[in-house]
């Protein structure tokens, strides 16, 4: 029964570190998506006008990117309780010493939309 269990906590650890990897790597790609366009619209002598829309929406997507970390950051400490739960807390997944002892106090903190004002 332990031996299943561990087995089954293996192929869970898996799943969600590569789930982190994915959302850093889209998180960090989609940041500098967002901090090129400016740039190379003014190298091409453009209008600040032009990209405008497309610049705020990498920006829309790097914050909810941002917000589906902040969930899967959740999700592993969820998981890290559902561990202790299945008997399995002295089992270490990662990397040794990957997990701040300050982030298990952090309170609660929500991600809220800010919208700027246009100017006329």
């Amino acid at each position: 029964m332990l031996k299943q269990r561990r087995l089954i906590a293996d192929q869970v650890a898996a799943s969600l570190f590569e789930a982190e990897a994915a959302i850093d790597i889209a998180l960090a790609k989609t940041a500098h998506l967002a901090g090129v366009m400016p740039g190379l619209r003014r190298d091409a002598g453009l209008s600040a006008l032009i990209g405008q829309d497309a610049v705020e929406r990498a920006s829309e997507a790097f914050a909810a990117l941002a917000l589906a970390r902040r969930s899967i950051v959740q999700t592993h400490k969820e998981l890290s309780v559902a561990q202790q739960q299945m008997g399995l807390g002295a089992v270490m997944y990662g990397e040794p010493d990957s997990k701040p002892a300050s982030l298990a106090a952090e309170p609660e903190r929500t991600i809220r939309a800010v919208r700027a004002s246009r100017a006329a």
